[in-house]
Order: C-alpha cells, then sequence, then structure tokens
C-alpha cells in the first residue's frame, strides 16, 4: 500500500509526465487569460466587439475542439506508442506558441482566436494519454497517488497560469514578456516529454474511424457496458460541472456579492485550487493506495454542506455593501473583515472535498476498463465533461434570467449534488 505518493517524483516512470502535463496546463491558461485580459480592455474593445460576448465566445472556440477531435485522439492513443505521440503533440506546441506570439505582437485578434481554436484540439488530443499511459508506468497501488498527483498540478497550473496571464500582459513590455513565456514553456514541455518511457501499444490493429460523431457514440456505447466505468464518468463530468459553475462566477461573486476587486478574485481562485490540490494528495492518504469509491460519497456530502453554509456566508458578507456607490475592497480590506473567512474557509473546504471526489473516480475509470480501449474511454470521459461543461454555463444563464442571485445558484447546485451520493452508493460501493 503507496501511502506517500510524492516518491513518484523521484521516478522517471512519472516525473516526465507530470513536468509535461504541468506546463501544458500552464500553458493554456496564460495564453487564455492574457487573451481574455485584451478582449476585455484593449484588442476586443478595438476590434468594436462587446467584451462580454466576446470572452464567452472564445470560451466556446476552446471547448467545441473537445467534441470533434476527442473520439478520434482516444483512437490514435490506444493504436500508438504514447510517448512518442505525446513528443509529437508537444511540438505542435510549440509551433502554436511562436503563432501565438505573433498575433500578441501584431493585436490580431481573429489569428489568436485561431491559435485558441487550435490549442483546445491540442488538448483534446492530450488528454486521453495523459491519464491512459499512468496505468502503463505504475503499479495499481499507485495509482491512486500519481491521479492525485495529475490533478494537484493541473490546478496549480490552471491558477498560477491564470494569474500570470492576467497580471503579466498589462506590464510595460507584457506582450513581449508572455509570447517568450509561452514559447520557453513549449519548449520546456517538449524536452520534458522526450524523457517519458516509452508505453506500447494497446491496440495496434485498430482501425481508425474518423466520422467523429459515429465513434463518440461507438466510445460511449464501450464505456456504458462497464457499469462502473460508465457511473466514474457520469460523476467525474458532474464535477466539472459543479468546478466550472464556481470557477466562471469568481468575478460576478467577487464584485457583486463580496463588493471586492480582482484582488478577490484571485484570492478566491487560489484558496479553489489550492483546496483541490490539498483534497487530491489527501485522498491517497485516506485510502491507503486501494482502488476504492469509499469515500467518494462522504465528499460528495461534504461539498454540498459547504456549498449551503456558502449561501449563508455570501448574504451575511452582503449587507454591507449596499450601495452602488461604495468602492470595491481589495484583499486587504476584505480579509479584515471576520464574516469574510467563513467565505474562503467555505470555498477551501469545498475543494478539498472536491479532491477527495474526483481522484479515486479518475482510477476507476483507468483500472476497470479493457486496457486496449481505455484510452477512448477517457476520451469519452473528456467528451462528457465538455458537454457538462457547456451545461453549466447554459443552466447558469438561465437561472440568472429567472432573478436567481449567485449565491441561490451556488444553493440550487448543492442541493442537485446532494443526490450524487445516493448514485455512488447504489452503484460503485
Amino acid at each position: 500500500m503507496q501511502q506517500n505518493q510524492f516518491y513518484l517524483f523521484q521516478t522517471k516512470r512519472f516525473l516526465p509526465l507530470f513536468i509535461t502535463q504541468f506546463l501544458g496546463a500552464f500553458n493554456d491558461n496564460v495564453f487564455k487569460n492574457a487573451l481574455v485580459v485584451l478582449i476585455t480592455y484593449d484588442v476586443g474593445i478595438r476590434a468594436g466587439w462587446e467584451p462580454q460576448s466576446l470572452v464567452l465566445v472564445a470560451a466556446g472556440i476552446f471547448i467545441f475542439p473537445f467534441f470533434l477531435f476527442s473520439a478520434m485522439a482516444g483512437q490514435y492513443a490506444d493504436k500508438l506508442e504514447k510517448s512518442k505521440l505525446i513528443s509529437k503533440i508537444k511540438l505542435v506546441e510549440i509551433g502554436l506558441m511562436i503563432i501565438a506570439a505573433i498575433g500578441f505582437l501584431i493585436s490580431n485578434l481573429y489569428l489568436l482566436m485561431a491559435v485558441l481554436f487550435l490549442m483546445g484540439s491540442q488538448s483534446a488530443f492530450f488528454g486521453p494519454i495523459k491519464y491512459g499511459i499512468l496505468p502503463d508506468h505504475l503499479e495499481d497501488d499507485e495509482l491512486i497517488g500519481s491521479n492525485g498527483l495529475i490533478g494537484m498540478g493541473t490546478f496549480l497550473a490552471i491558477l498560477t497560469g491564470t494569474i500570470m496571464g492576467g497580471l503579466l500582459i498589462r506590464t510595460l513590455f507584457g506582450v513581449e514578456i508572455i509570447s517568450i513565456l509561452l514559447i520557453a514553456m513549449a519548449v520546456a514541455g517538449y524536452f520534458a516529454s522526450k524523457n517519458i518511457p516509452n508505453a506500447p501499444s494497446a491496440a495496434p490493429d485498430l482501425k481508425i474511424n474518423y466520422n467523429f460523431i459515429s465513434e463518440t457514440f461507438n466510445i460511449l456505447g464501450k464505456a456504458r457496458a462497464k457499469r462502473s466505468v460508465f457511473v466514474s464518468m457520469l460523476a467525474i463530468s458532474w464535477f466539472w460541472f459543479f468546478g466550472a459553475t464556481y470557477l466562471a462566477q469568481f468575478p460576478t461573486f467577487a464584485k457583486d456579492v463580496l463588493g471586492s476587486n480582482e484582488e478577490v478574485v484571485t484570492l478566491l481562485l487560489c484558496m479553489f485550487s489550492i483546496g483541490i490540490g490539498v483534497g487530491s494528495v489527501l485522498c491517497n492518504k485516506l485510502v491507503k493506495g486501494r482502488v476504492t469509491a469509499r469515500f467518494v460519497p462522504i465528499a460528495s456530502i461534504l461539498m454540498t454542506l459547504f456549498s449551503v453554509d456558502l449561501y449563508f456566508a455570501s448574504l451575511n458578507a452582503m449587507t454591507p455593501i449596499l450601495s452602488l456607490a461604495s468602492p470595491l475592497s481589495g484583499a486587504e480590506e476584505f480579509l479584515s473583515q471576520p464574516r469574510n473567512w467563513r467565505v474562503i474557509f467555505d470555498l477551501f473546504a469545498i475543494a478539498v472535498a472536491g479532491g477527495v471526489y474526483i481522484v479515486p473516480l479518475y482510477t476507476i475509470m483507468q483500472t476497470q476498463c479493457e486496457s486496449s480501449e481505455r484510452s477512448r474511454i477517457i476520451a469519452a470521459n473528456n467528451i462528457l465533461n465538455a458537454l457538462f461543461m457547456v451545461v453549466s454555463a447554459v443552466g447558469s444563464m438561465l437561472l440568472f434570467m429567472a432573478n436567481f442571485s449567485l449565491p441561490e445558484i451556488f444553493l440550487t447546485i448543492a442541493i442537485i449534488n446532494g443526490f450524487i451520493p445516493i448514485l455512488i452508493g447504489k452503484f460503485l460501493l
């Protein structure tokens, strides 16, 4: 039983993959947030677009390739040797970052949007390999720990990339700094990928089906044939629905509910990302390396309880900001109010529980499907994740149209989440 997963950082079986995926996620978020800031404050305005609408369009452009290419990506990941495929994908990323740098330097919004679509496509191809290769290199009792570290790394990359992209792009020579950073991280990721050990083809005779619609239904059918795998996929997708609702609304939550500025948005993002990382690592301690969903229902219940408490904490935090003329508070002023610490604690606790919730589900999905179909199953999961995140955005918009406040939306999600332990208990335990 492996309880201390950090020893994996000392192994070639894991460290190169971790670095590769971390740098890739970091680059994605540096680019995306730098682009969002430019859309909001500069290029989008000069192009005559309404910034809020353009930000939504950008989000859709990045996620759309997951529907188009995930099915194909899963097939290639099962058919080909995975480590060389990763290196080829990272080599493509270098080219994309060079084009992105040109787009930033000439302030061409259309070129940047094209790069965003291609980055989404690259992520769609990398996703099935990232989780599919772990069982090829690690023992079963190492998978919970390795998935926890991958989850921790992903959210810390999202955090650092988002912060750096937003802060650097608005500084003097910010465009140049961002451009150099993107290319440098892509090059570093490529060289890290060259050290990933070989992972032999799982299905060398597989015939590639390029019809993404029929192949999507085909791999979803394969997933449904194994109940524990399909239920895990649905539960993972719900997590991304849940998390996307929070992450997308942090700016609005900070401004309209907490009466605070972008410093507090960053603080909320930090608490949520660090919490996911802590929960992801903590999970291995709880299950002692065993592949089990034992703690998933408990984690889901805790997510609901702390989400309900966040609703009441938000109502309390709203009381002093009734005047629209009141200036928005920064992080220091926000933290000086004891009542706001309850909001921070609730968000952190939700995220910790989320980390404990998600890691075993990924591991069950990896280990209980056929090895020859593993990457395609993970690709199917990525498609469902993308679908649930789109539904999250649409659902939030509909609730806003129905005059729900943001705390009421969080409460609604918490109530729905209360039914998840029943699903897990019935089909995975």
